[in-house]
């Protein structure tokens, strides 16, 4: 079980959410950098030059080593699949972080621009589609499923998903 937290919390906000999610084994996810359009009028913003996702990701990336599992934190990051640079920039300040992928499909995010957001084992991030998968019956490749039958259009959906991710990632 996750939880999702905004950074703007500050140190003493976060501290809180981790101090339980030790205690009951949970994890949680901090935004970092996320898909909607108009995330860049704050987490785009410089500071000392640099953007401030970076800023939260090498964050997120101190409070993850203090609670590390047997490979990845339990502390991880939501950074969109819409701004795959900002992905691939992110995976190397945070190389021990799950990140969450919110963007895929219906926000425009692509696989192949998704690989970077995992490590070279294929591992460290989980790709989000809710409205993809919820609603697959209403896109076209699976509209001969029919309303009636939408859990089998989002079963293909999610098959689909896990090929077109699968292929992507062997382009590593």
């Amino acid at each position: 079980d996750f939880i999702t937290v905004n950074p703007y919390l500050g140190s003493d906000g976060i501290m809180p959410f981790i101090e339980v999610c030790k205690q009951e084994s949970k994890g949680l996810f901090i935004l970092v950098k996320t898909s909607n359009p108009s995330s860049g009028e704050f987490q785009d913003r410089l500071i000392d030059g640099r953007p401030l996702y970076e800023l939260v990701g090498e964050k997120v990336a101190q409070w993850g080593e203090l609670f590390m599992g047997s490979e990845y934190s339990y502390i991880g990051a939501v950074v969109g699949a819409t701004y795959p640079e900002v992905g691939k920039n992110l995976r190397k300040l945070m190389p021990n972080t799950l990140i969450l992928v919110p963007g895929y499909g219906a926000q425009g995010g692509k696989a192949e621009d998704l690989r970077h957001y995992f490590n070279k084992d294929g591992k460290g991030a989980v790709v989000n589609s809710s409205r993809g998968i919820i609603t697959a019956y209403k896109l076209p490749q699976y509209a001969s499923y029919g309303e009636a039958a939408y859990a089998d259009a989002s079963r293909q959906a999610v098959l689909d998903m896990k090929d077109d991710l699968r292929k992507a990632w062997s382009k590593n």
